[in-house]
């Protein structure tokens, strides 16, 4: 478990930041009501369950890819699941720039989380 948090291995700082980065997400759906009006507006119905259930997802992810649990597996679900939010802010948005909004950080993050789950199958 110790090499899981070796940080002179940057394979784990890569994996712990993904993992990381999903907090700001998971208290955002439980802290902001501005939330649930994205899922509204992206068309998720019923968008209070999704929006939910979306929190969920995101726990398991930060958990998993934080203390290196099925690696493989949690990066590739963290993968599709980035692009499933970049897709719905693109609806949203029909932006790119982060900045205003785009999905340009979502994406990034996604092909992150997918260099995770290739080296932890390598």
């Amino acid at each position: 478990m110790l090499a899981s948090f070796d940080l002179f291995n940057e394979f784990n700082i890569l994996r712990i930041i993904c993992g990381l980065f999903f907090i700001p997400h998971i208290v955002g759906k439980i802290t902001v009501p501005a939330t649930l009006d994205f899922f509204v507006k992206a068309g998720f119905k019923p968008p209070a369950t999704w929006m939910y259930i979306a929190g969920a997802i995101e726990t398991v992810l930060c958990i998993g890819l934080v203390f290196d649990i099925l690696t493989g597996y949690v990066g590739l679900i963290a993968f599709i699941h980035l692009l499933v939010a970049a897709a719905a802010t693109y609806k949203l948005t029909r932006s790119w720039i982060w900045v205003i909004g785009g999905i340009e950080y979502c994406v990034f993050w996604a092909i992150c989380c997918l260099v995770v789950a290739m080296h932890a199958w390598h």
